[in-house]
């Protein structure tokens, strides 16, 4: 008799097992043992996990279709070796040995045959194998023959070529299924490099899971996917991803969670079965959910792998499949365990993408209501204080009010233009903090710029302060708002200015770079603490210097100034030292040229 599937069980396609020279080479070693030892029917088989399937059958046209691809339990095949004759290389079953407790057909095809009328005739029930073994001396395959030309059990001549011919199909089974190994090995890697070239090309967790998909499947060969990454709540809410439900009652979908996180934790992967063990962290009563939840799903055989990423499990992939002799490789256990590792990466990656975008959505609805804010009050400050200057205006021109009641209506009115320049600055605030407002820009030269504001300076300032400008003779062009560059300017100017003593130097300078303009605005008059230089583009920050201090100011103009070139895509740096004044740079991208 030979191996043959147990009842019920389809054939497998053994066209998917390791490569056509390969299943040649052994189609062409069975049809040898077959044609030179004398027998009809020689089988070659293979072990995967639990099962071997045979993979080359030469004999009778009946022989082959019944058993072709056909799966044979490794539990069937192991009692037989124990109870075999041995013949060197093969192992010789009689019938006569067969126990009344042993059901041939459970797991044996059984040749149609009528023993001929001698001693030595070949029972149909006689089973001849040779185990075949890897160089590690594993279990890797089975030779089986059956059905002699001769209708005798063989002679000591038909076993020295049997011996020969058991070595050969060993030499070429061991080919081929290094040969299946290594197709394995690069097949998991086109898998791991396919399915990380589609995470990080995308950001979204939902579409990094849908498009491993395909990949996960095709590579594992499975019937079945589940992908789940769990809800999240610190430190950001964020909803389960993946797959859509499984339908599972909610106890089996809790009890293949529980596992997966135990499974990150030992950095293992679970196979599940009908026959499952008890793992290291699987109890009895999750054995028994998995078992029915892997069921109810339709698999004959599960692959339980974790997601996560360094400490944390963040979910599952659950794969199936519905042959039961296709058993899950060690190769593909680790292999599915480090595209795991990858996928998880990439997951936490785009979780976090996920939480900034929402806080950056979250701050920008928060500046836009602050410059709601700041854009309200300001407005309704108008008016009041339009009311209190013109009052003032006609209280000062009246004859009657004099001595001290004209100094009180002078501080009124000098409080007044104050306050005014404040709601200014917030109005100002407001519009250049506003994430939804748009900066009208324009290709100009900085130049005119420039000068228009150290003459506006100069004007104002003492006759005894020198003011520089040092620029190129030829057009220096950026792209950028002319409202947002002269205001910016005239207070960096103003400020040099301020805070200048007499007889000082206020220097303007414009250089260009290979990508950007330079605007610097130097002045050898006080100078910024490092302390403060911390807090400068701070809104309502005034300096802690107490000569700083004396002069008048909102503590807006920087804040507004950087804000302005922010938005025009440039940057401003500042450069000082207590008592020896300041630079303010000034650095805006020049324009993009055809």
């Amino acid at each position: 008799m030979s191996n043959a599937p147990p009842r019920n069980r389809a054939p497998i396609d053994v066209s998917t097992w390791s490569d056509a020279g390969s299943r040649e080479a052994l189609a062409l070693v069975a049809s040898s043992v077959a044609e030179m030892v004398g027998f009809e029917i020689a089988i070659i088989s293979v072990v995967r996990g639990e099962s071997m399937f045979s993979v080359a059958v030469e004999g009778r046209s009946g022989a082959t279709s019944a058993m072709i691809g056909v799966a044979t339990p490794m539990s069937v095949v192991a009692p037989e070796f124990e109870r075999a004759d041995d013949w060197g290389r093969f192992l010789f079953v009689p019938h006569e040995r067969l126990g009344p407790d042993v059901d041939p057909a459970a797991g044996w095809w059984i040749p149609d045959i009528v023993p001929i009328d001698a001693e030595d005739a070949w029972h149909p029930l006689d089973l001849l194998i040779a185990p075949l073994y890897a160089d590690s001396g594993s279990l890797i395959g089975l030779l089986s023959i059956d059905v002699p030309t001769s209708g005798r059990r063989p002679d000591l001549h038909q076993r020295h070529l049997m011996e020969r011919y058991a070595a050969q199909a060993e030499r070429t089974l061991r080919l081929a299924v290094e040969r299946e190994e290594l197709a394995e090995r690069i097949r998991l890697a086109e898998a791991a490099r396919r399915v990380v070239r589609f995470a990080t090309s995308l950001d979204d967790v939902e579409s990094v899971l849908d498009d491993c998909r395909y990949p996960l499947l095709e590579a594992f060969r499975a019937d079945y996917l589940e992908i789940r990454t769990y809800a999240t709540t610190e430190p950001a809410e964020l909803p389960e991803a993946g797959s859509p439900p499984t339908g599972l009652p909610a106890e089996l979908a809790e009890a293949i969670r529980t596992t997966a996180r135990r499974c990150w934790d030992e950095q293992e992967v679970l196979v599940i079965g009908a026959d499952l063990a008890h793992g290291r962290f699987v109890d009895a009563e999750t054995n028994a959910r998995l078992i029915e939840a892997h069921t109810l799903l339709g698999m004959s055989t599960s692959m339980l792998v974790p997601l996560g990423a360094a400490h944390a499990s963040i979910g599952h992939l659950l794969f199936g499949r519905k042959d039961p002799a296709m058993a899950w490789s060690s190769d593909e256990r680790a292999g599915i365990l480090d595209i795991a590792r990858d996928i998880g990466q990439v997951v936490v990656h785009s979780r976090t993408l996920a939480r900034e975008q929402r806080l950056v959505a979250e701050l920008r609805r928060l500046a836009a209501y602050k410059s709601q804010v700041l854009s309200m009050v300001s407005h309704e400050l108008k008016n009041p204080l339009a009311a209190i200057s013109g009052y003032v205006e006609m209280l000062e021109s009246d004859p009657g009010i004099t001595g001290t009641g004209q100094l009180s209506l002078g501080a009124l009115d000098r409080a007044t233009r104050r306050m005014g320049r404040l709601v200014d600055d917030l109005l100002v605030l407001s519009e250049v903090e506003d994430p939804e407002a748009t900066v009208p820009t324009s290709l100009l030269d900085v130049r005119p710029v420039v000068e228009d504001a150290v003459e506006l300076m100069r004007a104002a300032a003492r006759r005894d302060l020198d003011l520089q400008v040092r620029a190129p003779e030829h057009p220096v062009l950026v792209c950028c708002s002319p409202f947002d560059l002269d205001r910016v300017l005239t207070n960096l100017v103003s400020n040099a200015v301020k805070y200048s003593p007499r007889g000082g130097q206020v220097t303007v300078s414009v250089d260009e770079g290979p990508d950007h303009v330079e605007i610097a605005v130097s002045d050898a008059g006080i100078g910024i603490s490092p302390e403060d230089q911390q807090h400068l583009f701070t809104e309502f920050f005034r300096s802690t210097n107490p000569r700083a201090l004396a002069q008048p100011g909102t503590g807006l103009g920087l804040t507004i100034s950087s804000r302005m070139i922010e938005r025009n895509r440039g940057r401003i740096e500042v450069e000082s030292r207590l008592h020896h004044g300041s630079t303010f740079r000034v650095v805006l991208p020049r324009p993009a040229t055809d």
